[in-house]
This record gives structure tokens, sequence and C-alpha cells, in this order.
């Protein structure tokens, strides 16, 4: 039986014969790679965190989504048509390596790779949240350490574990938000069988103060409380290198995210300020999908989404770790990272990357526990604007590898950013709009996040500068 084929290392377009093990190897399927398309999309996020956006915006919080999604879907378009030319392991990183120089490549993967392993500890946490609840015999602290065990043990394994747990974990999620946009829905038209809500109705948009019950500007903070629920759109064009059809399976992932964000992200969230008003007390008391069940009369509602919010914790904690190895592992290539990070074993796993990766988001769980409220609350604020600088890094990347792939292979352009330069340049340009509004939000803590973050970022660029000049002195005759 053949051994899948290996993959080249990020942006290299050739293998390094120096590399100990085989590389990345091609071990994730089609199936894999059409599922990690779709979940990445639904963050845990998106359960815990649409309540206060709802209370904030009222239902024109779907304007806010819509507004986020159109920049994802505009981003992810530039995305793809670079990961699709030259799909790395890497990806916007290796892209940026290219496009705009060593010092974006190395601060924006850097980035990256902290933003997910602050992740990790994050959703660790609220797991083992979860199942302490369940199983209170078991300490909260000791169910952290189970789940990171036991997703670091399938990690290691092999880049086909990964793909097969994620597999399942986003498929629950994925047939979670579809049945209960379906049921929903019904209960709204007053079409479903056995139910008679009362609240249930479509003049919940307009009865309670109106659309806009908070004023327009409840659009843009609504903006603040969602963007970063759309994290992780990216990670299907970094597995994506790891897949038999590299360029396919980019393609297929970038086309099919207009109506992914649509259905999961609007869908869902039209269904829950449909069923209920805006302003009932239960959408912050219980969380906005536990409400929104609870008022169909469905029994145990908040044990189910307890279970479908578990599903997404463990995803994100399952690709959490797969990206920010990943990542490690292309900054290793570059030479941005220790060699080590490089090396893959037998079975193409960049163990040194995981294990990296594993030992910070301990140590942050630790901190998570020991010093809540100054030093692990300074590693989520410091990386709260990270999704926001990686999507305008894309931007500017794109804006110069486009010119670089029409003038070495055109042939490679089988995804385009519709309208470039000039809808590039819009999106970039609301994306820095968003961070300038970032910074007069003092109630939600944008103003906290956006200067902590650019702090960190200034600290890792200066890094990369210091490396790049020692790098040439050292070259140098």
């Amino acid at each position: 039986m053949a051994s899948p084929p290996t993959l080249s290392p990020a942006g290299s377009g050739q293998e390094n014969p120096e590399e100990p093990g085989p590389g990345l190897q091609a071990g994730l399927k089609n199936r894999h790679l059409s599922m990690i398309a779709i979940g990445g999309v639904i963050g845990a996020g998106l359960f815990v965190g649409s309540s206060s956006g709802i209370a904030t915006a009222g239902p024109g919080i779907l304007l806010s989504y819509f507004l986020v999604g159109t920049l994802v879907v505009l981003v992810m378009r530039m995305l793809g048509e670079m990961s699709a030319a030259n799909p790395t392991s890497g990806s916007f990183s290796a892209h940026a390596d290219r496009a705009l120089g060593p010092w974006a490549g190395f601060t924006i993967g850097w980035l990256y790779w902290f933003f997910w392993v602050v992740v990790l500890a994050v959703e660790a946490t609220a797991g083992a949240a979860i199942l302490e609840s369940w199983i209170p015999a078991v300490p909260q602290w000791g169910w952290a350490l189970i789940v990171m065990i036991v997703l670091t043990a399938t990690n290691l394994v092999s880049v086909g574990s990964y793909g097969e747990f994620e597999f399942w974990f986003a498929g629950i999620k994925v047939v979670a938000i579809a049945a209960f946009i379906v049921i929903g829905g019904l209960a709204v038209f007053g079409v479903l069988p056995g139910v008679d809500s009362d609240k249930a109705g479509l003049g919940n948009l307009t009865d309670h103060g109106g659309f806009l019950p908070n004023g327009p500007g409840a659009i843009l903070t609504g903006v603040l409380l969602v963007v970063f629920s759309f994290m992780g759109s990216e990670i299907a064009t970094l597995a994506a290198g790891e897949s038999e059809n590299p360029q396919r399976a980019v393609t297929k992932s970038t086309n099919s995210v207009i109506w992914r964000i649509a259905v999961f992200y609007l869908g869902s969230i039209f269904v829950v300020v449909t069923l209920l008003p805006w302003d009932d007390p239960s959408i912050k008391e219980e969380g906005s999908y536990v409400a929104a069940l609870d008022s169909l009369g469905i029994a145990h509602a908040g044990q189910i989404m307890n279970f479908i919010v578990l599903t997404s914790v463990l995803s994100c904690l399952n690709s959490g770790l797969y990206t920010a190895s990943r990542m490690a592992f292309s900054l290793g290539q570059r030479g941005d990272a220790p060699k080590s990070f490089a090396r893959t074993t037998s079975r193409g796993v960049p163990m040194a990357a995981i294990l990296s990766s594993v030992v910070f988001g301990f140590v942050a769980v630790f901190f998570n526990y020991q010093y809540p409220d100054s030093v692990f609350l300074f590693l989520v604020n410091s990386s709260g604007a990270v999704a926001l600088f990686v999507w305008l890094v894309i931007c500017f990347s794109q804006l110069r590898m486009r010119k670089i792939i029409q003038a070495e292979a055109p042939e490679k352009l089988v995804v385009k950013m519709w309208l470039y330069p000039y809808l590039t340049w819009a999106t970039a340009g609301l994306i820095v709009f968003v961070l300038g509004y970032m910074l007069t939000d003092t109630e939600h803590d944008g103003r906290t996040t956006v200067l902590l973050s650019l702090l960190v970022a200034a600290g890792v660029l200066v890094v990369s500068l210091v490396k790049d000049k020692v790098r040439k002195g050292v070259t140098t005759p």
C-alpha cells in the first residue's frame, strides 16, 4: 500500500532534504476538509456570546452580524486566492512573508500562535466548568487537565486522527444549529406541531422599541461584541495543506463561506430574535439559545445546549491546538522559530510544535485559576484584537501577492478577489475603522483590548526586526 504523498515546506515549493522526518503528510480526507470548513465558522462564541450582543443592539444585532460576516467573506476570498495558488501550512503568515517581507510573516505568525494558545486556556476552562457540573467528583482543574491531555494525544497520533475528531465535533455542531433553525423557524411562523409559543413572531423585530431600540450606534458596538466569534474561518486554508488536493479544498471552502455564514450565523440569530423579544430577561440570564429553546417548552433545554456548547469547546480546542502547532511548524521552517518545530515524526506530525503549544496552554490554564483578574486577563485582552490584525495583513498581502502570482504563474489564479484592488482597499479601510472605533469603547473593554494587543504586536515586531538584523549581520562577509 502506497504511503500518502508528502507536502513541500510552507512557501518553499520544494522539499527540504535536511528536514528530519517525512514532513507534513496528506492525511486529511475530503469529508474532513468539508466539515472543518463548515464547522470552522461555528465557534463556541456564537452560543455563549450572542446574548450580550442582542442585549446591546436589539434586533439590530442582525446588521452587526451581517457587517462582520461580509468582512469575513471578503477576507476569506483574498486568503483563498493566495492559498489556492500556494497552499501552505503557514497560510497567511507564509503569504505575508513573501508579499510584505520576513518581518510581516514573523510578526503575524507569532501573534496568531499566541492567540490560539490563549484560546486553548479559555476553552479548556469553559469545557471543564460544564463537565464539573455533570460530574462534580472531579474538580474543574482536573477536567481541564483531562481534556487537554486527550486532545493533545489526538493531535500527536496523526493529522488523520485530528481530522476524524473534528469531523464528528463539527458534525454535531452543524446538525444542532440546523435543527435549531428549522424548529425555531417553524415556531416563529406558528406551524410547529405541539408548540404554542405566545412570544414568538416576526413582530419581535419591531414591537419592542423598534429594530434599533438603542440607536444606530449600537450596530457598531454589536460589531465589537461579535467580531471575535468569527475567528476560525481561516483554519480550512491551513488544513488544506495536508489534504490530497489542496487547491481544490481551498477553492471549495472559499466559495462556500458565504452560505455558511448566512445560514449558521444570520439564520440562527434571526431565529433567536424572532422567538423572543430582544429585551426578555431570560436572554441574558440563561443565554440566547437556551432561552429560545426554553420558550418552546423543550425539556432539558439547558442541558441540551450545554452538550452542544461542550462539543463546540472541544472542537475549538482540537482545532486551536492543530492550528497553533501548524503555524509554529511553518515558522520553524522559515527560521522564525526553533528548528525542532519543523521536525516531524514518521506519521508526519510536528511533535515539538504541538507540545510547545500545549505547554503554553497549560501555563495559561494555571494563570486562569491562580491569577484570573491580572495575568490571565492580560493574556486575553492582549490577544483580543489579533483577529483584526490577521485580517488586515491578509488584505495588504493580497494586494502584493496578486501581482506576484500574475507575473510568475497566472494559471494558479483559480480563485480571484472580486473588484481587485478596490474592494481589497475598502475591506482594509473597514478593518481600520473597526479598530479605531474600538479605541472609543470603554464600556466593553474595546480600548484596553486594542491597546494591549498593539503593545504585544509592537514587542513581537521589534523582536522580528532585531532578529532580521542579526541574521543579516551573520551572513554578511
